[in-house]
């Protein structure tokens, strides 16, 4: 084979390479922005999942708060007025201050002595006492409020309430007419959709 013959091949054959290897790189640029909008995804899925988690968590929080405030009120049951003040009602947690009552007249010294404390620990549970880090106190949900009213004079049912601030904005809650904002909590919050409430009623029997 000639010199000039050896030369005119290889030069072909650096034209056939070289567009080789200018797709090679376009493949490797797109695969690039592939995995890029794949990543940016991952991170959104994520975000969501972590705010859907926390979401949870704040409502299992308020569940198990409504049912210690229903257990004490069931255990001392002959001053259940002493929980609501009455017809008044009671309002504890972040930003109400403690109203509950300071003397009752029904039951006994000992029965008003213990919905006091009852009331004292609900108002420090739904504040978050019971967790403490670092002077910080953890463990409750954002912006709790705790209600108890007397909903129903003429059955003796009460009415248990746990109020938070949600994540997410939502449906406002309301009461059964379906208009009128849900009074516990009610305005405490940026934004009645992120008004979030858990509820339970306790009917109290005719004790004689």
């Amino acid at each position: 084979m000639s010199h000039r013959t050896h030369r005119t091949i290889s030069w072909r054959l650096l034209q056939v390479a070289a567009p080789q290897q200018g797709i090679a790189l376009i493949e490797v640029l797109v695969s690039l922005v592939i995995l890029l909008f794949g990543l940016l995804g991952l991170v959104g899925v994520s975000s969501r999942s972590s705010m859907a988690e926390m979401e949870s968590y704040q409502r299992i929080q308020a569940l198990q708060l409504v049912q210690d405030m229903s257990d004490r009120l069931n255990a001392n049951r002959k001053v259940a007025a002493c929980y609501s003040n009455g017809a008044t009602g009671v309002q504890l947690g972040t930003g109400t201050g403690n109203t509950g009552v300071a003397s009752c007249a029904a039951g006994n010294a000992q029965q008003q002595a213990r919905a006091r404390a009852d009331l004292t620990a609900w108002d420090n549970m739904l504040k978050g006492q019971s967790e403490i880090q670092a002077g910080s106190k953890l463990g409750a949900m954002v912006g709790a409020i705790g209600c108890v009213t007397l909903d129903d004079p003429a059955s003796n049912i009460y009415m248990i309430a746990v109020s938070w601030q949600g994540l997410v904005k939502t449906a406002a809650p309301t009461l059964a007419d379906g208009t009128t904002a849900f009074p516990c909590g009610s305005g405490a919050y940026s934004d009645e959709k992120l008004h979030r409430v858990v509820t339970t009623k306790v009917r109290i029997g005719a004790l004689s």
